[in-house]
C-alpha cells in the first residue's frame, strides 16, 4: 500500500517510520523543506538505533527503511495514495485547509485518518466529499514504540473504512480500540484535565514540578509524571487542545490554567523548545 503523511513533526515522522518499517511506501508532506530534512534525519537515527539496541536480529537496516519514505512539499505526490494520514497542528484553520484540498488530490478509494487528539472526526469528515471514509485514529508518542492507538469513528464512518483501517493498523503492529466521537474521546478528555488540574497545583505552590510528578510515579506507578507528558507533547498543543474542549463543551472545567497559558506565550513549549516545567537538552 501507498501510505500519504501528511505533517513531518515528531508525529508525523513517527507515523512515516512505523508505516516503513511494516514495508508499506510513504509519502511524507510538509509546506516547509527544513522541517523535511530534520524529519529524514530523525527516523534514519531512529531506525539505526532501534536496530542497534533491539535483540531482534532481523530488523532491517535503516538505509531500506528509508528507501520506502518519499520527502516532498508537493501535495500532487499523494495522488495514488491509498492511506492519508493527517498530522498537522490541533488548530482548526490549518486542518480545515488540508481537508478541502485532499479530495481533489487523492484517488476516490483513499481513507483519510485524522491523527488529532480532540477535534471532532465528523466535523472533519463535513469538509470532504467521502465522510464515510474519514476515520480518527489518535497515535501516542513516541508512535515506533507504542503498540496501541486510539480510533474514533464518525457519525458518517463507514464499517468498510473501520475494518481496512483496522487492518492497516494491525500491519503496523498496532492494536486499535475503536470508540465514539465526542471531543477528546477518551485519552484527552480525562489525560488533559489532568496535566491542567497539575499545573495549577504549580501555580498555587502546593508542590513544585518534580514533586507533581514524583508523586504519580512514585506513588501510582505511572511512567511519566503530567507535567513531563505535557512537555514531551508541547504545552502549546496542550493549551489548543484544552480551548478546543472548552469551545466543545462549555465546561469551565476545562479552563486552561493560567500558568499553563503564561508559559506557552514565554515560548517554554516543553521538550521542543529546551524548557518547559523541567529544562532539557538543547535539540538544534
Amino acid at each position: 500500500m501507498i501510505i500519504g503523511v501528511i505533517g513531518a513533526g515528531v508525529m508525523g515522522s513517527g507515523v512515516a517510520q512505523s508505516a516503513a518499517q511494516a514495508g508499506h511506501q510513504v509519502v511524507l508532506v510538509d509546506v516547509a523543506q527544513d522541517v523535511l530534512d530534520k524529519s529524514q534525519d530523525t527516523i534514519h537515527n531512529n531506525v539505526r538505533f532501534q536496530a542497534f539496541f533491539s535483540k531482534d536480529k532481523n530488523l532491517e537496516p535503516a538505509i531500506a527503511v528509508m528507501e520506502r519514505i518519499r520527502f516532498t512539499t508537493d501535495f500532487a505526490e499523494l495522488r495514488e495514495a491509498d492511506f492519508v494520514v493527517e498530522n498537522v497542528p490541533e488548530i482548526w484553520e490549518i486542518k480545515k485547509e488540508v481537508y478541502l484540498s485532499l479530495d481533489d488530490v487523492t484517488p476516490e478509494h483513499c481513507i483519510f485518518l485524522v491523527n488529532t487528539s480532540c477535534i471532532s472526526i465528523t466535523k472533519i469528515a463535513g469538509l470532504t466529499k467521502r465522510p464515510d471514509r474519514v476515520f480518527g485514529v489518535h497515535f501516542m508518542n513516541p508512535v515506533p514504540m507504542k503498540k496501541t492507538v486510539e480510533a474514533i469513528r464518525g457519525y458518517h464512518t463507514s464499517k468498510e473504512t473501520e475494518q481496512a483501517t483496522v487492518d492497516f493498523l494491525a500491519s503496523m503492529g498496532k492494536e486499535a480500540i475503536v470508540v465514539e466521537d465526542l471531543p477528546g474521546f477518551v485519552s484527552n478528555r480525562l489525560s488533559h484535565l489532568l496535566m491542567n488540574e497539575a499545573a495549577f497545583v504549580v501555580q498555587d505552590q502546593v508542590a513544585d514540578p518534580q514533586q507533581v510528578d514524583d508523586i504519580f510515579v512514585k506513588c501510582f506507578g505511572h511512567t511519566m509524571g503530567p507535567l513531563a507528558t505535557a512537555d514531551l507533547i508541547g504545552l502549546d498543543t496542550v493549551v489548543d487542545s484544552l480551548n478546543i474542549l472548552y469551545e466543545s463543551y462549555q465546561d469551565p472545567k476545562f479552563r486552561v490554567c493560567p500558568l499553563l497559558q503564561k508559559m506557552v506565550d514565554a515560548g517554554l513549549y516543553g521538550r521542543k523548545a529546551g524548557r518547559g516545567f523541567f529544562a532539557y537538552e538543547s535539540l538544534d
